[in-house]
């Protein structure tokens, strides 16, 4: 495994090593002792499985507030996505930016987005599998959402005119956020 700190502090693009044989391959997903070099100690409680039928949806961007804020570790075990995590830290230095890296079944990259970020990603191919552990358990209400194409964020999609949730299309701008937090 190869680990690479972004520009967002906490926030790691892990590149994984398949083994190739006749037969296929062996991949190591995580290693808690390769992780601990990187001072991330997780525990994960839970791993979630989407899987997305069309190219141009957007799913996201969703996170939990505290005490049940989580940090994901993400992977695109089938298609590709644009995988995105936004720094919603209020006393961060970098609130409001963010990082995209495509994640896809061929070039076997993980996302690690701690806590205190928004979280989403847009589907490159038809047919997507996304598997992404957590290390806090699921609240609904302590779910929140930030819109997609807010233009504070800017993020640069890859698409114009995505398929949403309804759930999607009523998230909220970081400013409304941050003023009711």
């Amino acid at each position: 495994m190869e680990f690479k700190e972004l520009n967002l502090k906490g926030v790691f693009e892990i590149t994984l090593t398949p083994h190739f044989d006749e037969r296929g391959f062996f991949m190591r997903t995580y290693d808690s002792e390769l992780f601990e070099q990187y001072s991330i100690n997780m525990t994960w409680v839970q791993e979630n499985h989407s899987r997305s039928e069309k190219k141009g949806i957007i799913r996201g961007l969703h996170f939990q507030i505290g005490p049940f804020s989580e940090t994901k570790l993400v992977r695109c075990i089938k298609g590709a996505i644009f995988d995105v995590a936004v720094d919603i830290r209020k006393d961060s230095s970098t609130l409001g930016k963010w990082e995209g890296v495509e994640l896809s079944e061929d070039n076997n990259k993980m996302l690690l987005i701690p806590r205190g970020f928004a979280h989403g990603f847009c589907t490159l191919t038809e047919i997507n599998e996304v598997v992404y552990k957590v290390d806090n358990f699921y609240s609904t209400t302590h779910e929140r959402g930030l819109l997609w194409n807010d233009p504070d964020l800017a993020i640069k999609w890859p698409v114009s005119n995505p398929i949403l949730s309804i759930k999607d299309q009523n998230n909220i701008t970081l400013k409304k956020f941050m003023e009711h937090r």
